[in-house]
């Protein structure tokens, strides 16, 4: 990361939430190194899923040290029972037997999910090896959304240098990472659960714009239509969220575009949440940011589940894992 200091503050808030972290993936260095290095910096507690004996072998390979770090076996627990029957509980109407279930906990990641979800563990991560199907499909068949929410999301922390844009160079893109093409219902979601992660993130005031290619209905498409319902919906569940739409990105975070463009609007050019229509364009307008802007990102990050799980990049760095956890932590804290 070429600015680390959305990293940092994050690691700081972190390290006031003292939290305890669940990695299942104890078989892959980086997630070993990662897991050194929070325990000794006092990020987060870890626990390591795995055999002991195993996990010893590689770290003194690898120099590893791993004092102050638990570790669990999941073919060992005593925990298992309980995990069994619970899980038989969650998902009897889909078919869950004892047997089943016993077989599914020699899964790590179902094995950690089922901890988070026991408050064993604040919350997950993982992904380092593992596809985010495989990542996530445990926590949404476990943990689920929560309560007031129809979806889970994802959302990337966005920083640039150009402390004049967004929140002193800070936004919140959302969705970049999971639903393909969102309902009205899943862009209601989206916005508020963008909403309340920047108000855990970004000090400031959220000012949210709905991207499109059009502003204020110069096209007129079911997509603006659309917009304007989700608008309206949002305002209706909280009055006080300042959002917009549907807004052109420049007249989205340029006042002086928004002046000419959109000279009613209620965030003025001052968007710092970015919510795309799509996954398409979400996907490829965080990379474009990074790539062409030089902007860091910090994500995909899961947000709306009970209780957070993160999925990492099969090609993350040491560094990208201790940032996911540190951001999980701070998530836990506001659950």
């Amino acid at each position: 990361m070429e600015n680390k200091k959305i990293k940092d503050e994050i690691i700081c808030m972190a390290k006031k939430c003292k939290k305890t972290i669940v990695l299942p993936e104890s078989e892959d260095v980086r997630v070993l190194k990662a897991a050194s290095i929070i325990t000794k910096e006092k990020i987060a507690n870890v626990i390591l899923i795995g055999n002991e004996k195993q996990i010893k072998e590689i770290c003194d390979k690898n120099n590893i040290e791993l004092e102050g770090i638990v570790i669990e076996d999941n073919l060992k627990s005593n925990k298992k029972e309980k995990y069994v029957q619970r899980l038989v509980y969650l998902r009897e109407k889909k078919g869950m037997t004892n047997k089943k279930a016993l077989e599914i906990l020699e899964d790590k990641v179902y094995y950690a999910t089922m901890m988070v979800e026991q408050n064993d563990a604040d919350g997950m991560v993982s992904g380092a090896i593992h596809t985010t199907s495989d990542t996530l499909r445990p926590a949404l068949q476990i943990i689920k959304a929560r309560e007031d929410l129809n979806s889970v999301s994802s959302f990337f922390i966005m920083e640039t240098q150009n402390k004049k844009l967004g929140m002193d160079g800070k936004y919140i893109f959302s969705d970049c990472g999971l639903i393909i093409n969102p309902t009205e219902d899943e862009l209601v979601d989206i916005v508020m659960e963008s909403y309340d992660s920047f108000k855990q993130f970004i000090e400031g005031e959220p000012k949210i714009a709905m991207l499109s290619y059009s502003t204020k209905g110069s096209a007129k498409t079911e997509t603006e239509l659309k917009v304007k319902n989700v608008i309206e919906r949002v305002r209706n569940k909280n009055n006080n969220i300042l959002i917009d739409g549907e807004l052109q990105l420049d007249s989205a975070i340029i006042p002086e575009v928004s002046k000419l463009k959109s000279p009613d609007s209620v965030i003025k050019g001052n968007a710092n949440i970015l919510i795309f229509p799509n996954l398409y364009a979400g996907n490829i307008g965080y990379k474009i940011a990074q790539r062409f802007g030089n902007m860091v990102a910090l994500g995909p990050i899961t947000q709306g589940l009970k209780k957070p799980v993160n999925d990492l990049s099969r090609g993350c760095s040491v560094d990208d894992i201790v940032g996911v956890v540190a951001i999980t932590c701070v998530q836990a804290s506001n659950n």
